[in-house]
């Protein structure tokens, strides 16, 4: 019985450094998330970002990835007021309607 406690303990053991030299080896543009924080004035390619849409996604489209955002960020619901100032900038700049950096922060 302890042979086979041994043994699973030892292949438990291979398989998690076998595991995480995987995890380390793996390429850059494997991260899920975009690395670095806002530009001093937004751009229409980190509102893009910000919003999860294309740089050329049409206004009803535009409108529904805000609202989908929002809702997971806003202050009323334990998000951050920066980030949320920064998702509204986001949809201000995707719809036209601001040229620089309109955020309260």
């Amino acid at each position: 019985m302890t042979g086979v406690v041994v043994a699973a303990a030892a292949y438990a053991g291979r398989y998690g450094i076998q595991a995480w030299q995987a995890f380390k080896a793996r390429p850059a543009g494997m991260r899920k998330f975009y690395e670095g924080g806002f530009h001093a004035a937004m751009n229409r390619r980190e509102a893009a970002l910000i919003l999860g849409v294309r740089t050329t996604t049409p206004t009803d489209k535009i409108k529904e990835a805000h609202r989908r955002v929002m809702v997971a960020n806003h202050p009323d619901a334990g998000g951050s007021h920066y980030l949320a100032s920064k998702i509204n900038e986001a949809k201000d700049m995707m719809l036209g309607k601001t040229k620089g950096s309109g955020s309260a922060f």
